[in-house]
């Protein structure tokens, strides 16, 4: 067991007590000085932040920095075992559009992703053009995110988005690929979504504000500055966050508005003399739809009269709106169609059954459809889809907690699979020397969870080796069955890992999702703690070294079972956590507050919202007892999980426990929800986590 007897005094956050009422209950807050006036500042600018919360987040990050020094070397020796997993100079697999292949590659030794095009038939790299060099743009930054590259229809301009600050606030800049010299184009504040106009001379992107909300679709024509672009479309409703895109084959341009249960969509034909925006289907609360170009029309995905995992409709071009979908593909319970890909001759969709993904290729030119089939008890897969619009071709992606990633091109047409990538390992891996298992594990209420293990064939499955266990559990969002390369650090040190496919997540199709939400949320609580306890029960793992992580909606996971079940772990891991819920969902000025009121409730406006969220809420929930070593994460410029979130929870946990454990606090002052951008600083974020999980749970080599 780790030893403390040298560790330093932890800080000590001073306290001043706050009030406020709902519905007849006060509630107090004595680290609510925490969240400073201008935070929204702070995002754009650390430096501006109080002097004081700057000192209490500085103390903790040495505080932590001093009690994890004996685990330094392991840190070392995590860090080099994942970065050695890493193809330092990897390459995708070209995407070939029009005349060129678009892909992205490293340099070795290099943090961020060199940007190329070369002649769409060159085998080599013999006509390779570099689009942009992340490394050299991300110079005298501490913090680059490439968080988009959109190219104009004519393969002539190339409009990208980068923040530089973490806080997600994006630039979008403009270069000429035949000269690489950038524009005068300069959008500020903008998200990530861009879209050209056919022509090439304008493009479309949404806009945030004040209260980093994507409310506003402009079209930034070039060589005009920003203060002229033509407002499009305007999101009224706070709670709707607004973005735009187009469809494969360049005709149409479609803006969405939702927020987590309902969604609208608009679209425009460039082919028309004037541009006009038709609305498809005018929202209704808790109708979600999508929609898709191929063939001659439209295919939908929507959830209505009561299709819970969702059914196809289709529509012919002209006649959108939803009086005219006809039926396409019914609603089957517990298939969830997660999405979509249209083509000029084919239609593709993925979706998920028992928690196992599948492709479905339908031929639009001659009405036969086929499954791709997998083997595996348990693997995750992606459509990388075309670029293009006439093709038989597509691309998906393939792995399994044992497999690493396989990129195949698939022929929709004769059914034949080409390998065309496999991740490599340069320190080495063989997928003999490890085992996945799939079991289902017995929640409070009877519902069989899902839970996806790994570990070294080596592993003695006798109750003496120590699990891993990690989930998320919100929005809907399934955890895939991927293969992880910082994991098998895990696993090669005899530890059991698994992830649970607890509800909350529609790993089980969306209703699975409904049954983790809203009055149903501590379902997704009981699922994780039955996972714990299923291993356990089976005799595989030692209860008494499990350790936990999730992060920003899953680090509220690991903040509920903290106060649930703190017995039956010893150590978790709250990355991002999302812990202080109902402070944050009384506060509408938050970024996210109006568009999270239908996943967790609105408590400004219902008493038995309120109710339900301090029935669980982590911070308003730690009690005076004692809990697992804990060590939180945030960034200071996250407008997701604000850095008050996990400051106030480790100085809550740090007041009221009554043991001696461990509550560490390490803040990244200068990155927002995820952490440091480069690709090898990230990994240090990472071997400094799994230390200390390693170090509680007694493996310091």
């Amino acid at each position: 067991m780790f030893d403390l007897s040298n560790a330093p005094t932890p800080p000590l956050a001073r306290k001043s007590t706050s009030r406020e009422s709902h519905h007849g209950y006060t509630r107090t807050d004595e680290y609510g000085w925490m969240r400073v006036d201008n935070w929204m500042e702070v995002m754009a600018d650390p430096s501006l932040l109080d002097p004081s919360v700057k000192a209490h987040l500085d103390a903790e990050n040495d505080y932590t920095k001093a009690v994890l020094s004996p685990t330094a070397d392991l840190q070392e020796r995590l860090f080099a075992e994942i970065k050695g997993r890493i193809k330092e100079d990897d390459a995708s697999t070209p995407s070939k559009d029009g005349a060129f292949a678009y892909y992205v590659r490293y340099r070795i030794g290099g943090q961020y992703a060199i940007v190329c095009r070369k002649d769409r038939d060159d085998t080599t790299d013999d006509s390779e053009q570099i689009l942009f060099d992340g490394d050299a743009e991300a110079e005298g930054h501490d913090y680059f995110r490439l968080a988009a590259t959109s190219v104009s229809d004519d393969h002539s301009m190339m409009a990208w988005a980068v923040d530089t600050k973490g806080s997600e606030f994006f630039t979008i800049r403009v270069r000429d690929l035949a000269t690489g010299a950038e524009t005068d184009d300069l959008i500020e504040r903008s998200a990530a979504a861009i879209a050209w106009a056919p022509d090439g001379q304008s493009f479309f992107y949404s806009w945030q504000d004040d209260n980093h909300r994507p409310c506003r679709i402009y079209q930034h024509f070039l060589g005009r500055p920003q203060s002229l672009d033509a407002l499009i479309y305007e999101e009224m409703d706070p709670g709707f966050f607004a973005s735009v895109g187009s469809t494969l084959d360049d005709r149409f341009l479609v803006i969405t508005a939702n927020d987590h249960q309902t969604s609208e969509t608009w679209i425009a034909d460039f082919t028309q003399p004037a541009f006009e925006l038709k609305c498809v289907a005018p929202r209704e609360v808790g109708h979600e739809y999508d929609l898709e170009r191929a063939g001659e029309g439209w295919f939908i995905r929507t959830n209505q009269n009561g299709a819970v995992d969702f059914q196809i409709m289709r529509a012919d071009l002209g006649q959108e709106e939803r009086a005219h979908w006809q039926p396409w593909q019914e609603h089957v319970p517990g298939r969830l169609i997660k999405g979509m890909d249209g083509y000029k001759d084919f239609f593709t969709l993925i979706q998920s059954e028992n928690a196992l993904p599948s492709i479905v290729i339908h031929n639009l030119r001659d009405g036969t459809s086929h499954t791709i089939a997998f083997d595996e008890q348990a693997y995750a897969l992606g459509i990388t889809g075309s670029e293009e619009w006439d093709t038989s071709e597509t691309r998906f992606s393939y792995e399994s907690p044992t497999t690493p990633g396989q990129v195949f091109d698939y022929n929709m047409t004769t059914r034949e699979r080409a390998l065309i990538k496999t991740q490599e390992i340069p320190s080495g891996h063989s997928v003999e020397d490890y085992v996945v298992r799939r079991i289902m594990a017995p929640s409070h209420d009877g519902a069989q969870v899902p839970v996806t293990v790994m570990h070294h064939r080596d592993t003695p499955l006798d109750g003496t080796a120590p699990l891993y266990l990690y989930a998320y559990g919100s929005y809907g969002m399934s955890m895939p069955a991927s293969f992880s390369i910082k994991r098998l650090s895990l696993a090669d040190r005899g530890m059991i890992t698994a992830t649970a496919h607890i509800r909350g997540g529609a790993d089980m199709g969306y209703g699975w999702y409904l049954d983790g939400k809203m009055e149903r949320k501590t379902n997704t609580f009981h699922d994780f703690i039955a996972a714990r306890d299923a291993l356990v029960e089976r005799g595989w793992v030692d209860g008494a070294r499990v350790g936990a992580e999730g992060g920003s909606a899953g680090g509220m996971l690991m903040g509920a079972i903290a106060n649930m079940a703190p017995e039956k772990f010893a150590s978790i891991i709250g990355a991002v956590p999302f812990v202080d819920v109902l402070a944050t969902m009384l506060d509408e000025t938050l970024p996210l507050t109006p568009p999270e009121w239908p996943e967790w409730g609105n408590p400004l406006a219902h008493k038995e919202a309120y109710e339900r969220l301090a029935g669980y809420s982590p911070i308003d929930n730690v009690e005076a007892k004692a809990y697992p070593a804990i060590l939180a994460t945030g960034g200071l410029t996250d407008p997701r999980v604000t850095y008050w979130e996990p400051a106030k929870w480790v100085a809550t946990l740090r007041e009221r426990r009554t043991d001696d454990g461990l509550t560490l606090l390490h803040m990244n002052m200068g990155a927002g929800h995820g952490g440091a951008s480069g690709r090898f600083d990230s990994l240090r974020e990472d071997a400094r986590e799994w230390a200390f999980m390693l170090w509680v749970l007694g493996i310091t080599e």
